[in-house]
Order: C-alpha cells, then sequence, then structure tokens
C-alpha cells in the first residue's frame, strides 16, 4: 500500500470520528461537562446546532477529498489487467518492427531496448493506465541481437519476460543520396526485431 492510499484510509477514519461526534446526544456532552467543571455555564441547544452542523460539513469536505485522492492513487499505479494488456500490445507492435542504425551500430529511432520496449508498454496502457512506472530489466546476458527484459510496474505484482531477437534486414538498408564516407558511399544498415513475451520475470 502506497502513502497516499494509507493517507486517504487515515483521512476516512478521521471523517468517521467527526461524524460519530456530531452524533453525541446534547444531554450526553452537557452531563459529561458538569462533571468535570459544575460550574461552567449552560450550552444552549442553537451552540449544538451549529456544532453538528460544522462537523458533519468537515467530514463530508474529508470524505470527498478522500474519495478524490483514491482516484488519484489508482491513477498513479497499474493493474493486474492493465500490465497484461500493455505488454502484449507492446510485444505485437514490436513483433516485425524494423530500424536503421549509423555507422557505430546505434540505432537511430530510439536509445536502446530498454526504452523502446517501456516506451510502447506505457503506450499500450490505454486511458486508465499509467503514464509512468513501468520499468524493463535487462538480463545480463544481453546483446544487441538476443536480448531479455523483465518487465514490470507501480502498484502490481506481475512481471513478464520479453525476448527480443534481431535479424540483420538489408531491404530495410538506406543509402542517402549524395552522401560519401572514407571508403566510398555511406549505407544505414537496417534491421528486424522478433519479439515475444510470457508472463514471469526473466
Amino acid at each position: 500500500m502506497d502513502a497516499l492510499t494509507e493517507l486517504n484510509i487515515i483521512g476516512l477514519g478521521v471523517s468517521g470520528v467527526l461524524l460519530a461526534m456530531a452524533c453525541v446526544k446534547a444531554d450526553r456532552v452537557r452531563a459529561w461537562r458538569a462533571g468535570i467543571n459544575p460550574s461552567a455555564p449552560e450550552v444552549s441547544d442553537a451552540s449544538f446546532t451549529v456544532a453538528r452542523v460544522a462537523l458533519v460539513a468537515m467530514a463530508g469536505v474529508g470524505i470527498w477529498t478522500c474519495v478524490q485522492g483514491f482516484g488519484v492513487a489508482d491513477d498513479m499505479e497499474w493493474s493486474d489487467g492493465e500490465l497484461t494488456s500493455a505488454v502484449r500490445g507492446a510485444a505485437d507492435d514490436l513483433d516485425g518492427y524494423t530500424y536503421r542504425t549509423d555507422q557505430s551500430g546505434t540505432p537511430l529511432y530510439f536509445d536502446d531496448y530498454e526504452t523502446l520496449i517501456r516506451d510502447k508498454v506505457t503506450e499500450n496502457g490505454g486511458g486508465d493506465a499509467p503514464s509512468t512506472g513501468v520499468t524493463a530489466e535487462p538480463a545480463p546476458a544481453n546483446t544487441d541481437a538476443d536480448a531479455y527484459f523483465t518487465v514490470a510496474a507501480n502498484g502490481t505484482e506481475k512481471a513478464f519476460c520479453t525476448h527480443i531477437v534481431r535479424t540483420r534486414s538489408k531491404k530495410h538498408d538506406y543509402t542517402p543520396p549524395g552522401i560519401t564516407g572514407g571508403e566510398g558511399t555511406v549505407t544505414f544498415p537496417g534491421y528486424r526485431l522478433a519479439v515475444g513475451t510470457r508472463e514471469g520475470a526473466c
């Protein structure tokens, strides 16, 4: 349970206490005050009415605030279903994905596989899913041609193992017109990804 949810629960508890205080009978309060301080002035019925209205109003505001807070907390966390759907959607989007690299092998369209997976999962999360909180933990032995990532997200204990296999795709090479290097024409090599996913960490 995150801190915001705990705070909302405490807020509901305080609101409940305020409502309980508003329900206490005036005669009981008068008897309690007389027992503590017999010389204290009598409290009028109008004062009790004002106090009850104030307590109920404060409890109402507290409950409304907590309900809104639960909505905010839900928007900040992923559910099992949201992550499952998003990871499968991301794997479908990336299966067959093509891209090019520069001469050093650095992808031209994204930073790295980890970022690519994380962005695609977030993109496939849908309107109710958070826009943050997704992680894609790479396996230690990953290479550019064969890589595994454990995908997880805040709010759920589910995890998915996403496997990427990269193959050379010469039909996706690109040679910019008029650009040459030290050894002749510059070509940006193309690659194709095969992507699959399964439930559970890698």
